[in-house]
């Protein structure tokens, strides 16, 4: 298992565990909440099979990573895929975010730049701002993430169970888009990670993305299905095309929170479709 070594909490290192396969243009995955790396099964068989190499990795807390007890907010998690993106020597690379992780791609091109990037994608994209405030009335109210805590905090297990079936839209699609088996190999991903970082993730997603997307200046492609009961699209895909330089917005019919595994054939077409018409228009090296 290979690791990159993101920094120290007391006695012991903070390891990122990745996944690094392939050859060709290289895609970078990261993972949505509470999920892991192997999330991204459907995208990085895709990839792979279009000639693309593809690196996914297991935030902090999660999945094969260290689980500290610190570092779960998002200046550190772009930190973290800095040292990934440095450690590997990427260049020209498709950055795709998938629910949470559409935060550590938006942080990184704010805080970091686009030097080592061509383009981005934001599926099911926590992004622009999702707490409600004054001059955010489309967001959600702070009640909603503090009861989402209370819960975790009383007992986690259970939370994370009525997260994952709202994750599927299980009272629809289950047993047709998601199999028991797969639903249940969610909740394993879910269960393994950190409670700490299960706890804290969740005040992290109230971060204010508004004048970070203002810096993006590479091409980004959002997806979202416009069934998603844990990010409405009213509160977060609906609102990010007038905040994109140049950005393309694609809702997907039916779909759910996680429609990287039930809808996984539009997701692909759309995001290799994407990432082709990005490379055709990028100029050649040298």
């Amino acid at each position: 298992m290979p690791f990159v070594t993101v920094g120290r909490e007391n006695s012991g290192a903070i390891r990122i565990h990745y996944e690094d396969h392939g050859s060709g243009d290289p895609v970078v995955l990261i993972h949505g909440y509470p999920l892991n790396g192997q999330s991204w099964e459907k995208q990085a068989i895709a990839l792979l099979a279009a000639g693309h190499r593809v690196i996914t990795y297991d935030r902090r807390g999660f999945g094969g990573s260290s689980q500290p007890s610190v570092g779960y907010d998002y200046d550190t998690f772009a930190a973290d895929l800095n040292v990934l993106l440095n450690e590997l020597d990427l260049r020209d690379v498709v950055l795709a975010g998938f629910g949470m992780g559409t935060g550590e791609v938006t942080r990184y091109l704010a805080a970091y730049g686009s030097r080592r990037v061509s383009c981005a994608a934001m599926i099911a994209p926590v992004l622009p701002f999702l707490l409600k405030t004054s001059d955010n009335p489309r967001g959600i109210d702070r009640s909603v993430f503090e009861e989402i805590m209370a819960g975790i905090t009383a007992d986690r297990p259970a939370a994370m169970k009525t997260l994952l079936d709202r994750f599927y839209n299980i009272d629809v699609l289950g047993g047709s888009r998601v199999s028991d088996q797969a639903w249940q190999s969610s909740f394993y991903a879910a269960i393994v990670a950190a409670p700490a970082a299960a706890l804290a993730c969740i005040p992290a997603c109230m971060e204010d993305f508004r004048g970070d997307l203002a810096r993006i200046d590479v091409p980004v492609l959002v997806l979202q299905g416009d069934q998603d009961r844990i990010l409405p699209p009213e509160a977060t895909g609906d609102r990010l095309p007038p905040l994109l330089r140049n950005g393309r917005y694609i809702r997907i019919a039916g779909g759910p929170h996680a429609i990287t595994w039930t809808h996984a054939d539009e997701v692909n077409q759309a995001l290799l479709a994407f990432i082709r018409k990005v490379s055709r228009a990028r100029p050649p090296a040298g």
